[in-house]
């Protein structure tokens, strides 16, 4: 590594509620809730019918006919953040040497809903076992293979550099930033656009988790349904949506004038190599990952300022990461407010993570904790400051953001004002 410090100069996020920073950001902090009965298909057969999803036009927000044609939906909302994101840096990319920008984009699940419906088609609804290939859209190849959502990135900003995809369940909207600030601070980029992206709001997810019985059944009242930390909390809301980021280094990024949201100052990931989905109680993992964020961030645990916690609102997950901020932060975690988003905007999978960095930057930007919405009854074992369905105002010099994904992946971001504590 060469030192060098990176730093998030551009945000752009699409979000249940509305696309858009601003109006992700009016959402979250006012503790409005974006969680709903699902739109985009009949879901009557399944056990939970409710979803955050987003209202989007790609026409409206600037995709060519060939280009919604050509990408799933969830590439369509990478390649609009991505945009967005550049226009927000005030960077123009076409001055740099494009072998010295790149991407990274994370996704858990690729192209579902492209994938879903395709195979509807050439199954004739599912009646024919020998599928008609000649009813498939021309690039379902791209559907297949997720490494389309960067190269569609890429060509979007004309990035010729370092170009991947980070697929690591739920963590990959962290690891994705995590990975593209290695690559800088080891000198091989000197501008990444990176985030994450999913739409998996299809019959065969809700399928998936339907059967472990993961996703809340509170379908009578779907802005009430997601409530991480609430002892009446039965499963979590699937979303979708995408956050992208410019991260450059500092000095480039100060020498041009660039606006810093943030130093993406610290990254972690451990697995628990235990179960595919369950956790241990004691969150060991989970601590870990942030011990050795902070380490990297050079920070004491006294400098954590405000917890983006997981909290996906599943009583396993909740209990486990509760732990793990005892573990890691000691007595500090209970003088630390904690909030999960995802009782607003949903769980998207691989994209929260990095929509979960967006809000932890512009906490930091505004000086706001967003709240935990519905947390009405808080569980006995959930015992720290979750701040509950208000937002607080709350100075704010470094957030800790972490995730956790099925698999055992637990990962942990750490951001903070360049002028930050130094321990």
């Amino acid at each position: 590594m060469t030192g060098r410090r990176v730093v998030i100069t551009g945000i752009e996020v699409l979000a249940p509620g509305g696309v858009g920073r601003g109006a992700f950001w009016d959402l979250i902090s006012n503790g409005r809730t974006a969680t709903r009965g699902i739109t985009f298909f009949d879901p009557a057969q399944f056990r939970s019918r409710v979803a955050a999803e987003i209202d989007f036009d790609p026409e409206e927000h600037g995709l060519s006919p060939q280009e919604i044609r050509r990408m799933d939906r969830a590439a369509q909302f990478a390649v609009v953040a991505a945009r967005g994101a550049v226009a927000d840096a005030g960077i123009d990319l076409g001055t740099l040497d494009p072998y010295r920008v790149g991407v990274t984009i994370g996704s858990a699940v690729g192209a579902t809903m492209g994938l879903d419906e395709e195979y509807r088609v050439v199954s004739d609804g599912g009646r024919l076992h020998l599928v008609n290939h000649e009813y498939a859209v021309p690039h379902l190849y791209n559907y297949l293979v997720p490494s389309s959502f960067a190269a569609e990135v890429a060509w979007a900003v004309g990035a010729e550099g370092p170009s991947t995809v980070v697929s690591t369940g739920c963590t990959s909207g962290i690891d994705s930033i995590g990975y593209a600030v290695d690559l800088i601070r080891e000198g091989s980029a000197d501008v990444m656009v990176a985030g994450s992206s999913d739409a998996p709001i299809s019959p065969i997810t809700l399928a998936c988790f339907d059967a472990i019985k993961a996703t809340t059944p509170r379908h009578e009242e779907p802005e009430h349904a997601s409530r991480p930390f609430d002892g009446t909390r039965n499963g979590f809301v699937l979303g979708e949506g995408a956050a992208v980021f410019v991260l450059e280094e500092l000095t480039a990024a100060r020498a041009r004038g660039a606006h810093v949201y943030a130093e993406v100052a610290g990254y972690a990931t451990r697995s628990n190599a235990y179960h595919m989905t369950g956790l241990r109680p004691d969150g060991n993992e989970m601590a870990e990952a942030i011990r050795v964020a902070l380490g990297e961030a050079r920070l004491n645990v006294e400098a954590v300022d405000y917890i983006n916690a997981h909290g996906s609102g599943t009583k396993q997950n909740d209990r486990h990461e509760t732990s793990a901020f005892k573990k890691s932060l000691g007595d500090h975690a209970y003088r630390t407010p904690v909030s999960s988003i995802k009782s607003m905007v949903g769980h998207s999978l691989g994209a929260i993570g990095s929509i979960e960095i967006a809000a932890s930057a512009l906490a930091m930007e505004n000086n706001v904790v967003p709240p935990t919405a519905n947390l009405h009854t808080p569980d006995p074992e959930c015992d720290l400051d979750y701040v509950p369905l208000t937002a607080r105002e709350h100075r704010t010099d470094a957030v800790l953001s972490v995730g956790s994904g099925f698999g055992g992946f637990q990962s942990a971001v750490v951001l903070a004002r360049p002028d930050r504590r130094v321990a």
